[in-house]
């Protein structure tokens, strides 16, 4: 009766798994990368970095503005110095207002800025009931700092490789993503494993414990192993309790990943079919150089050093130039402030230059040059990690493969083994001991060559998240579009 109860509920079990959805590696990685939380926060931090990129683009771009101030009221008591010396205090009532338009262009090429601009000012004194205007028709203006830091010029050369290199993070983002799929696709696939394996054992160990239980009452065996049997049995009822609890657990680790819905049912299909292509380590290196974020955060990491070797030395001194020619005029009512302006001129020279500063100076020329030196070594070793890293991902896939493929073969001895120690046993030829050691070599043998299949797939991702390439459809993951 209890056979008969167990082969039902594995009968029961097996319908249910085939009426579950049935996803494959693939399918579950598709579903990381276009609708896991992982995802969606790549894609913001993709859409953040692109909006910090127009941000420095809009600083070389023109700025039109409109500035004033509509009105300012003034009205209080005031101190009026007399002819004698004596301060009188007297009440005003005043209005001034003011109202500007300016076109500013900054000069990358130089980091200045040139500007032309307009105002109007008036003025009432309410009190006195008297009105002014004043007007400036037009003004021109370039202010231009002399042998000072060019932070434009700099930024041009820095951050649209940082740009780039925010955009090249994504898609390597995108197959990281695709790697930690693969791991908790195989938490659950090793958990659905270790579920089919126990159940699987608690029904073969209580066959064999009812054939223990027929050869004990006819003296065939002893009560030791009968015993020992018994024990197993329970083993068994205990393995299968725990792999239910640790497939719930690895279940739910996987959809709260992929962002499914809680209450959905499915199995996973054991991703068998591999890849077919060999990769080249001068291939992959290629690649990589050309195609990785690291490589391009190699060049700004150098750049932005000279960046700080060239602030610190212009910050010796500092000399500005500002000239502005205009138009102004003044009068009692709008249209006289309009009427025959005069020239404006302005030219001024400023310099601020320290004459003992007890080498400061020095000192922070020299440490922007031990930091760019420092720099250079660091990328240097990175440079060298960087080409390892490519190099071992390559081998290790090779020898990933070989692993398959004797682990496969493995796990085919070792149920075959299995099925043959069982007869044995049934007959009569071997006892207990050597059955359940074939069986312990048969779930190993399945349980190595699950964990084959996960070192491959998590390798092959790997290697298409260091090279940003395809190798099986030979084409680039990612490929640089103009702005």
């Amino acid at each position: 009766m209890s056979k008969f109860f167990l082969c039902a509920c594995l009968l029961c079990v097996s319908l249910a798994l085939h009426a579950q959805k049935q996803y494959s590696l693939i399918d579950i990685i598709e579903q990381a990368k276009s609708q896991s939380p992982a995802s969606k926060q790549a894609e913001t931090r993709k859409e953040n970095r692109y909006w910090q990129y127009r941000l420095f683009k809009s600083d070389y771009n023109p700025q039109l503005s409109l500035f004033g101030g509509l009105p300012d009221y003034n009205r209080d008591f005031f101190g009026n110095r007399q002819d004698n010396g004596q301060i009188v205090f007297q009440s005003r009532e005043q209005t001034n207002s003011n109202l500007g338009l300016g076109l500013q262009q900054p000069l990358a090429f130089s980091g200045g800025n040139i500007s032309v601009n307009s105002f109007l000012n008036q003025f009432n004194d309410i009190t006195g009931d008297f009105t002014q205007w004043n007007t400036t028709l037009i003004n021109v203006r370039l202010d231009q700092p002399l042998f000072a830091f060019n932070e434009l010029k700099w930024a041009q050369r820095t951050e649209p490789l940082r740009y780039e290199e925010s955009k090249r993070e994504y898609v390597e983002e995108l197959e990281f993503i695709s790697q930690q799929s693969v791991n908790r696709f195989f938490d659950y696939l090793d958990a659905q494993v270790n579920l089919e394996i126990s159940s699987f054992n608690l029904a073969n160990n209580d066959t064999i414990y009812n054939i223990e239980q027929g050869r004990y009452n006819i003296g065939t065996t002893s009560k030791d192993k009968l015993l020992q049997v018994e024990l197993q049995l329970l083993r068994s009822q205990q393995d299968v309790a725990q792999a239910r609890l640790d497939l719930e657990t690895s279940r739910l680790a996987l959809i709260t990943y992929l962002g499914l819905t809680p209450g959905e049912a499915f199995e996973l299909q054991l991703p068998e079919e591999l890849p077919e292509f060999t990769p080249n380590e001068g291939q992959a290196l290629t690649y990589a150089k050309a195609n990785r974020a690291d490589f391009l955060a190699f060049e700004r990491r150098r750049t932005e050093a000279q960046r700080e070797v060239a602030r610190a030395k212009a910050d010796r001194f500092s000399a500005n130039f500002s000239a502005a020619f205009g138009l102004n005029a003044a009068g009692e009512t709008f249209n006289d402030s309009y009427n025959d302006p005069n020239n404006q001129q302005r030219v001024n020279v400023t310099l601020s230059m320290p004459l003992i500063d007890w080498g400061r100076n020095k000192a922070s020329r020299k440490t922007a040059l031990a930091n760019q030196q420092l720099t250079e070594f660091v990328i240097s070793q990175e440079e060298q990690n960087f080409e390892q890293e490519v190099i071992t991902q390559v081998k290790q896939f090779e020898v990933l493969r070989s692993q398959i493929a004797i682990s496969k073969k493995s796990d085919e001895v070792a149920q075959e083994r299995y099925l043959v120690a069982q007869n044995r046993y049934l007959i009569g030829k071997i006892d207990i001991t050597n059955l359940n050691i074939a069986l312990t070599e048969k779930d190993a043998a399945r349980r190595s060559y699950i964990a084959a299949l996960r070192s491959f797939w998590t390798s092959y991702f790997e290697l298409r998240r260091l090279t940003l390439y395809d190798f099986v459809n030979s084409e680039l993951l990612y490929t640089a579009e103009e702005d």
